[in-house]
Order: structure tokens, then C-alpha cells, then sequence
């Protein structure tokens, strides 16, 4: 993967939509990065749409939350494109005959992974017989690019393959505490998978590359999203345990999460392992630096999720029952962004700086210029809310709402009259257009970009919300239906972003 020369922070007005590739629709049972991906860039473009907004792209761990990876570095199996593979020769068609779990939506989990799987692993013996791309994947395997994960990817992953996908605290001691001896002889044992699942990551690699190509040739940026921390059961815990508060098991001795607040009355229990930040100043922070680094050869723009954690972080005991039992620890604040500026230069950042926020996070975002995030479903909250567009500041990132929030249709419905009258007055909306008019307040603010979800410019309900924070199941199998994003809505999404001087600048 490479750098495009639009990897810098935006200076202009711009407007997109947030749309993460899973929810696209196609017939593989969930949405990949083939045509359907192609076809919504255009879609894109020919609304005047500059930045097309997704979230994490890392293989889910033990769920379905792209919040939840395996991986920081690695993508996610399930959004390559068999379409693609069978067009390139990478796949015979007759492998495909009753293979695909379905086209409609919602997203089967339970039967999408194993049939995608399925593909991928005649793809692969069918490159190992024919004797193709062998020179392609020996240097996607040794460029200098992939050193720093695509090792300890591999062969965590075949792990994982030969351990029944059971966590990396529950496979022999030797190898979960990565004795040398025990893991060359992994290495030599699972030869073939760690060739599989090298594969994979360069299919991911190539297909993600040809969508960026796309997408920078319409003048369109992609805006990814960077979860603070990673799952407990993943590749970068379990070959960096010594960045992590872990006991000697690995299972972690702390874990992450939030305080009560309005939404949940026992705060968030997130269970993902907390940082020993000063283990990671040591080493001046190399392995963020690292992540950072490739992050930004995948996107173009980077939002960092949960932004106040690096000024001071939620830290909950792991034998906590609730996330009450929790206490604020100082993060490592200025010396992280200080050394990563050091390296990397000023990147294109956008602070994830939603919740209670105190004045050390907003100095921290202040100080490297990051902008925060506005949400117009939030402006109801409070008569002098920050979320209200007179509150705006060119420097930030407005929303009508986040994949966390209900659709907005779906919320207004759920206000009592009271607040639904509040909305109407402060959007100029009536009650049949109230997603509508609330993009246009999106659209016409102040702020340098406005994102609104796909499922608000449809004006969809709660059936389409993707995501309900503090609920386990049922989350981010929404998924789009063939035309829905159509040539009429593209024009007037067009008209809007014209007259709110965010039309898409020709590249």
C-alpha cells in the first residue's frame, strides 16, 4: 500500500457520507470492496461528495464489532471481494455454485464467515496449483512495509486455525508466552495455513489498494477510524504483552471502559486492555508510530476513536462486575502526539471527543490542532449545547449522527413531544423531513466537513441503526439494498452540497 499525495489535512469545505463496506450491497451475504464498492465511489462523485467516511477494517474478534479486532494492522477476510477474485482468474466459477450465503440484509454472522472462508480456500489452492502471483506475494511478504506486523499476523492467525479460534491466553503455555523454540516450531508445523493467511492479507492489500486508486482518481477521500485499543484476543497484545497491563497468564490485570453517564447507568464495561504507558513512552512510542504509519498508507484522513482516553482514561480492575468500580488515570497526553509529529509530521487527525469532556482533553486537542466532532441529534440535550450549529467552529467535523447513535429518523420518533418540538424549531424542520433538514443544518454549517450516514439521506429508521453501544448482539449487519442510493438522491444531495460551497472539487 502506498501514501496518496491526499494525505493531508482538509483545508477546504467538504461534505460524505459514512458507509462502512460491509453494509454495500452484493450477493455474498455482506458488503466487500468489488463493484458494489466501485459503483457507490461513483455514486459518491456524482453527488458531489468528497470524503466517504468507514470504520475499522480489521478482522472482528469473537463478534461482529469492527471495534473489537484481531488486528490493528491486518484486514478483514470478509471484505474481499470473490466477484473480483473470479474476474482476475483467482477463483474458478464453479466454486461459487451455491457458495453465496445470500444478497438481502441483514448480515447472517453465523453463516457469512465460514462460506467466505469456504471461497478463499479454494482461491488459495487454486493459485498454489496453478503456480500464479508467486512473485507478487513473495514481495507483498517481504516489503518493508509489512515487516513490523505481517509475521506476527500470520502466524497468530494459523494459531488461532489449529486452536479452534480459541484465544491466544488458552493455547500451551510455551506458546503463549512466545518461547522462541515453540514458536519456529509453529512456524514449520502450519507452513501451509501461514501461507493462507498470508494470502488473504495480500488479496485484502490489493483490492483495498485498487478501491483507494478509485476513489483519489474521483477526488474522493477516504476517512478511516482508529480504535484506541485493540482486542484482548489479538495479534498486537499477544506479540507486544509487554505494552499491555497483562498478568503472566496474559489475561489482562485491567480493562477499559466508561463511567455512568445519562445513556448507561453502570457505565460501559468494554473489557479491551489498557496501555502501560510508560513502558510505551520507553520506547518512545515506536509501536504506535508504527500504527499510525500504516493507517494512513490505508486512508487518507484518520479519526482516533475515544479520543479523551489519551488525556486521562476510565481504568476498571478486571474483576470489576460493573464499569462503576472504574477510576480516571492520567493518559500520556502531549509526549504521544509530540513524538508521533516528531516522525511523522502533522497528520490528518480528527479527534473522536464525544461524552463528557474536560478541559485537559480539549487543551490536548487545541494544542495539535485536531478537530472534534459536533452531533446534531446531541444539540436537544442541553439549550446551550456545544452539539447546537451557532456553537460550530470551522475546525471541527459535524454529524447529524455517529454509526453509535440511532438513525435520525428513528430518534426523533423516539422523543417525547416536548423535545420533538424543540427539534423542529431548531432544525426548521416539519416532522415528515426531519433527517432531511437536519443534513441541510449539517450541510450549512460552519464546520470545514459535514458526514452524514446513509441512512439518514434515505431517511431509514431504527431498522437500519448499526450500532446500540452497551448491547452485545445484533449490531452491524445493516446493510443497503440494490438502488437505494439512486441517480434522484444523488442530484439533490449534489444541489445541497453546491449550495452550501461543498461541491466536490474536480482532481
Amino acid at each position: 500500500m502506498r501514501c496518496h499525495p491526499a494525505s493531508k489535512p482538509l483545508q477546504e469545505r467538504a461534505s460524505g457520507v459514512l458507509l462502512h463496506p460491509t453494509s454495500l450491497p452484493g450477493p455474498w451475504g455482506i458488503g466487500d470492496l468489488g463493484s458494489s464498492a466501485l459503483q457507490f465511489l461513483d455514486w459518491l462523485a456524482s453527488a458531489g461528495q468528497s470524503v466517504w467516511q468507514i470504520l475499522p477494517l480489521g478482522p472482528p474478534a469473537g463478534g461482529d464489532s469492527p471495534y473489537g479486532a484481531t488486528s490493528s494492522f491486518a484486514g478483514n477476510p470478509l471484505l474481499i471481494s470473490p466477484g473480483s477474485l473470479i474476474d482476475q482468474g483467482l477463483l474458478p466459477k464453479t466454486a461459487v455454485d451455491g457458495a453465496a450465503p445470500g444478497a438481502g440484509s441483514p448480515i447472517d454472522f453465523t453463516r457469512v464467515p465460514a462460506a467466505k472462508d469456504a471461497l478463499l480456500r479454494r482461491s488459495w489452492a487454486h493459485v498454489e496449483e496453478t503456480g500464479s502471483l508467486r512473485a507478487e506475494l513473495e514481495a507483498f511478504e517481504t516489503g518493508a512495509e509489512n515487516r513490523t506486523w505481517l509475521g506476527d499476523w500470520s502466524l497468530y492467525a494459523a494459531l488461532k486455525h489449529e486452536n479452534r479460534q480459541r484465544p491466544w491466553t488458552d493455547w500451551p503455555a510455551d506458546l503463549r508466552e512466545r518461547k522462541k523454540d515453540a514458536l519456529e516450531a509453529a512456524r514449520e508445523r502450519l507452513r501451509k495455513e501461514i501461507r493462507f493467511q498470508t494470502y488473504l492479507q495480500f488479496l485484502f492489500s490489493r483490492q483495498w489498494a485498487s478501491l483507494h486508486d478509485h476513489a483519489h482518481n474521483l477526488g474522493i477521500r477516504i476517512l478511516g477510524d482508529l480504535p484506541i485499543y485493540p482486542a484482548a484476543d489479538s495479534a498486537e497484545v499477544w506479540a507486544h504483552q509487554e505494552l499491555f497491563e497483562l498478568d503472566d497468564t496474559g489475561h489482562p490485570t485491567a480493562v477499559a471502559g466508561v463511567p455512568p453517564d445519562a445513556f448507561t447507568a453502570d457505565g460501559q464495561f468494554w473489557g479491551n486492555p489498557l496501555y502501560r504507558w510508560e513502558t510505551s513512552r520507553e520506547e518512545c512510542f515506536s509501536w504506535w508510530i508504527d500504527r499510525l504509519e500504516w493507517s494512513l498508507r490505508q486512508v487518507d484522513l484518520l479519526r482516533l476513536d475515544h479520543f479523551r482516553g489519551f488525556a486521562a482514561y476510565w481504568r476498571i480492575p478486571a474483576t470489576a462486575k460493573t464499569a462503576r468500580e472504574g477510576a480516571w488515570v492520567e493518559g500520556p497526553g502531549a509526549d504521544l502526539f509530540l513524538a508521533i509529529e516528531d516522525k511523522l509530521g502533522k497528520l490528518p487527525l480528527i479527534s473522536e471527543d464525544l461524552g463528557v469532556i474536560t478541559p485537559d482533553v480539549v487543551e490536548l486537542r487545541e494544542r495539535f490542532g485536531l478537530p472534534g466532532m459536533k452531533v446534531l441529534q446531541f444539540a436537544s440535550e442541553d439549550p446551550d449545547s456545544d452539539h447546537l450549529p451557532r456553537h460550530h467552529t470551522r475546525s471541527s467535523v459535524v454529524y447529524t449522527g455517529t454509526h453509535d447513535n440511532d438513525t435520525t429518523r428513528g430518534w426523533f420518533e423516539a422523543l417525547d413531544r416536548k423535545k420533538r418540538l424543540q427539534v423542529l424549531d431548531v432544525f426548521d424542520a416539519q416532522e415528515k423531513n426531519v433527517p432531511w433538514a437536519m443534513t441541510r443544518a449539517a450541510f450549512g454549517s460552519i464546520a470545514r466537513l459535514a458526514i452524514v450516514p446513509a441512512q439518514d439521506l434515505l431517511g431509514l429508521g431504527s431498522e437500519a441503526r448499526m450500532n446500540t453501544p452497551g448491547i452485545a448482539d445484533g449490531n452491524w449487519s445493516w446493510r443497503l439494498e440494490e438502488g437505494q442510493l439512486d441517480a434522484t438522491l444523488a442530484r439533490r444531495l449534489r444541489r445541497l452540497s453546491r449550495n452550501t460551497d461543498r461541491l466536490l472539487r474536480e482532481p
